[in-house]
């Protein structure tokens, strides 16, 4: 999450929301927001509802969820998904911002 702060003001530049949604409940999502001073949305899925929404994957040998990223455009259509198989598996910063100037 590190490097989506990083370039956190990119995204906003090109009017892109960024939400982060993770296992944590609300009480632990807050605390670690607060702690790394997160500048996006985070939303606690403890019970994986949304997870379950968008076929994101839980591999208990790998630390529990795989990364997913997902473009949605403001009327609600899925324009891209990216499933990692482990936590590095995580598409650059350009490559999601050239995603965004094709919508």
């Amino acid at each position: 999450m590190a490097q989506l702060r990083q370039d956190f003001d990119q995204f906003v530049a090109k009017d892109t929301a960024v939400l982060v949604i993770g296992p944590d409940d609300e009480n632990q999502f807050k605390e670690y927001f607060t702690k790394h001073n997160l500048p996006f949305i985070g939303i606690p899925d403890p019970k994986h509802s949304i997870l379950k929404l968008y076929g994101q994957q839980v591999k208990i040998f790998k630390f529990g969820r795989m990364p997913a990223q997902l473009l949605i455009d403001k009327e609600g259509i899925v324009r891209f998904v990216h499933y990692g198989h482990n936590m590095q598996d995580i598409p650059q910063t350009e490559e999601m911002l050239a995603l965004i100037d094709q919508l």
